[in-house]
């Protein structure tokens, strides 16, 4: 794919590499993903914005992990947004679409119109990896710190894989004419190449918690400041907009970085949910444990929290008993 050629990059993320400073990255542009998640909920403005910074993250770091893999990212905090939960499930063949949920759960009572990261406190973001059944999955953490998710993202990269990482992030709600207002978000991450294992014994650092610029010296530390210099000259409506395609972007960021793309990868909104899931996770209960579990009409019901599928199930077919019990 060469970077003359035009894409239409709503949900989509778009790998690149930078030759000549030996960096990867990711544009990610999100529209309709974010819709699928944000209207299955009644979140207050300034948890649709964290709800939406989480999932742009998701996107562009969920697409580096491999095929059949499901990336999660998580915060949990003492604040009045308890948690934020998101997935990434990669796409089980090459050329198929990846697909994203997210949901959030706060106390009403406690959120204030104040910056979104605010509504966060002591707490931790975390990310995991699961590679399928027979692996344990893999999991991250570092504390809730610098003022916004992505710092976060980037604090953890630091911390937990030893690699330098930025990204440069804008989303809120779109008006244009004929159309109703909605979220959208755009970002780009930006990525030194991993000179040995991510997982590499911690470099002394300038501090409790490793930044990028602990991590790069020499040539590399020349290469890091080069680039990152030129991502601050992006402007928020150069992701967020319309009119300026990943490729043209690239262009105009890094062209004497000698940026090369790859092939583009579409992401939807996408739940796993499913009656026969729901069935799977009642299956441990006995009889008597699922009998405290009925409503006043005597039904099990259960509400997935990502898309809020409602599920009503007759209390005597589920549960370990009801599997093992004769058939009348």
């Amino acid at each position: 794919m060469t970077l003359g050629s035009k894409i239409a990059w709503d949900d989509t993320v778009l790998p690149f590499q930078l030759d000549a400073s030996d960096m990867r990255g990711r544009v990610a542009r999100l529209d309709g993903v974010l819709d699928g998640i944000l209207r299955q909920h009644d979140y207050p403005p300034v948890v649709e914005a964290l709800v939406a910074e989480m999932a742009l993250l998701t996107a562009l770091i969920g697409q580096t992990i491999s095929l059949r893999w499901k990336l999660s990212l998580q915060v949990q905090s003492k604040g009045a947004v308890r948690m934020i939960a998101t997935d990434y499930y990669a796409p089980q063949k090459e050329g198929e679409i990846g697909r994203i949920r997210a949901y959030a759960s706060f106390d009403r009572d406690r959120i204030t119109d104040s910056n979104p990261f605010d509504q966060v406190g002591e707490g931790y973001f975390a990310i995991m990896i699961d590679q399928g059944k027979g692996t344990k999955p893999y999991q991250g953490i570092t504390p809730l710190s610098g003022g916004s998710l992505r710092a976060c993202a980037e604090a953890y990269f630091a911390q937990s894989e030893q690699l330098p990482t930025m990204f440069k992030m804008s989303f809120g709600k779109s008006s244009e004419p004929g159309v109703d207002e909605h979220w959208r978000a755009g970002g780009i991450m930006l990525q030194s190449m991993p000179k040995a294992s991510p997982f590499a014994a911690n470099s002394e650092g300038s501090g409790e918690i490793l930044q990028a610029s602990d991590l790069v010296s020499g040539d590399q530390e020349e290469n890091w400041n080069r680039a990152t210099m030129l991502l601050n000259t992006v402007e928020a409506l150069e992701l967020i907009g319309p009119s300026v395609s990943p490729t043209d972007l690239l262009i105009r960021l890094f062209h004497e970085e000698q940026p090369r793309v790859f092939d583009v990868q579409p992401v939807r909104f996408g739940c796993t949910c499913s009656e026969d899931r729901v069935r799977q996770s009642l299956s441990i209960y006995s009889a008597k444990d699922i009998g405290t579990m009925t409503n006043e009409d005597g039904r099990v019901t259960a509400d997935c929290q990502f898309c809020s599928a409602h599920y009503d199930l007759d209390p005597a077919s589920v549960g370990f008993e009801a599997e093992n019990s004769p058939s009348e």
